[in-house]
């Protein structure tokens, strides 16, 4: 990663829906040397897509939780089979295998707190893998939007 590279990734993050033409300009590149560069940084793995990011209370989602959870016994296939399982869930937005006191960290987003302890009672209080659980309502949340190399 050179720093046009990263100028590239940076701009992109920003604004993926840009055109080529646009983000040349932008870096004072040619258009066919940006999309040189586009293309090999997709090749390279570093740009790995582009997505539309959408308002979760615009979506009926207006209460987002933290579920820690804890399972028994820890193997592959059973972590494995946990995650698929959580994966799966509508409400999940994005599941963490971890380290420490819990083995995952689950990001989900419901309609409402009782939508939230509906979710914990009916699927996942009776999975048998699940010794423990919480959860931690997220009052705020914010992110970069951009990643820089380090």
């Amino acid at each position: 990663m050179d720093e046009l590279d990263s100028a590239i990734v940076g701009h992109l993050q920003r604004d993926a829906r840009q055109t080529n033409r646009d983000l040349a300009r932008t870096l004072g590149i040619a258009p066919s040397t940006c999309l040189e560069r586009v293309r090999a940084l997709r090749e390279r793995g570093v740009i790995t897509g582009y997505h539309a990011e959408v308002s979760l209370p615009a979506l009926n989602r207006n209460v987002q939780a933290f579920l820690h959870i804890q399972i028994r016994p820890l193997s592959r296939q059973v972590i494995e089979g946990f995650k698929r399982y959580v994966s799966a869930l509508p409400e999940v937005l994005s599941v963490y295998v971890v380290a420490g006191g819990d083995d995952f960290l689950i990001h989900v987003a419901v309609p409402t707190v009782d939508s939230l302890h509906a979710l914990l009672m009916d699927k996942f209080s009776k999975r048998r893998e699940i010794v423990g659980f919480r959860s931690s309502v997220i009052y705020q949340h914010s992110r970069n939007q951009v990643v820089v190399p380090l």
